[in-house]
């Protein structure tokens, strides 16, 4: 069976092996962040819906479990917001009750203010929401999200979910210099880790160019400054890639079917889904290790980030 709603699995640097679900279209979203990976979003939407059949995804996943074969996690993530899908819940009560497996969510939070989300959510092991900027006029400059979101909702709804529930919560902040990372912000976001109270809380940056040019990451050494600044005892900075030796089910025919793409002419994101026929997210987490291992570089062209062979 070829899949359209499941990618995977690949290597994930939180999760391990991951089996992804993707259950809304290309570059739907709530949100248009500037270092998105995945490219501008095309459907900037706030009203879920059933973008993704549910049925057709139950049944993808009735035929991978049939292979025998369990990833560490099922994962909802994809190239736009999975809570956009209002089937969402079906499907985590699908995997919950029939499949001796770990589900995660990585969710951009805009919805968790949605009372019958979090309902549907609860069978979760583990969510991973971000929160990126309190301020309004900071959050428009980093997540340009749709005029309906409201960062004192998601605030609030971050932290109900914590509370009603015994889901494990790691909180994604994603810093970029210059805009997210001065000091009455960094003050602003973690007034909010505390008021949320998640498990964990976990700092990431830019590994390559995102949707906006010209954005820095952080170096290391500022996330450290940035930990120390907060002074809380659940902070950390997302990890690199381990050796893809290190890692089960890594799959050298997928690394080797990008490499001798890119190895004939330079690419862009939307190229490699074109020629390759893989989900952008699975494309992602092999040109994390390529890049990591200088087999490949990225630069910004004419259509935007290209990736090649050096």
């Amino acid at each position: 069976m070829i899949y359209k709603t499941l990618f995977g699995p690949v290597p994930s640097r939180r999760l391990g092996v991951s089996l992804g679900i993707d259950l809304v279209p290309y570059k739907f979203c709530s949100m248009d962040c500037v270092y998105c990976e995945c490219g501008p979003t095309t459907d900037l939407l706030f009203e879920r819906s059933e973008y993704v059949k549910v049925d057709i995804v139950k049944r993808e996943l009735e035929d991978f479990f049939k292979k025998g074969k369990y990833p560490d996690y099922c994962t909802f993530s994809g190239s736009g917001e999975p809570t956009l899908n209002s089937k969402i819940g079906d499907v985590v009560k699908f995997l919950s009750e029939n499949y001796d497996v770990n589900i995660a969510l990585l969710t951009n939070s805009t919805f968790m203010y949605d009372e019958r989300l979090r309902e549907e959510l609860k069978d979760l092991d583990l969510i991973l929401p971000s929160l990126d900027a309190v301020s309004p006029e900071v959050l428009k400059r980093v997540n340009r999200p749709h005029p309906l979101v409201n960062i004192d909702k998601i605030i609030e709804g971050l932290k109900n979910f914590r509370e009603e529930t015994d889901v494990k919560m790691h909180l994604e902040v994603f810093i970029l210099e210059g805009v997210n990372d001065f000091e009455d912000e960094l003050k602003k976001l973690k007034n909010a880790i505390i008021y949320i109270n998640p498990h964990k809380v976990q700092l990431n940056t830019l590994d390559r160019p995102g949707s906006v040019s010209d954005l820095k990451p952080a170096t290391k050494k500022r996330l450290f400054e940035i930990i120390n600044f907060w002074n809380l005892k659940n902070v950390e900075i997302i990890s690199r890639f381990k050796s893809r030796r290190e890692i089960p089910s890594y799959s050298e025919d997928v690394e080797d079917l990008i490499f001798n793409t890119l190895k004939r002419r330079p690419s862009t994101i939307e190229d490699l889904i074109s020629i390759t026929g893989l989900n952008v997210s699975e494309i992602n987490k092999y040109l994390d290790i390529l890049e990591e291992e200088g087999k490949i570089k990225s630069e910004t062209g004419e259509r935007g980030v290209f990736f090649k062979v050096p």
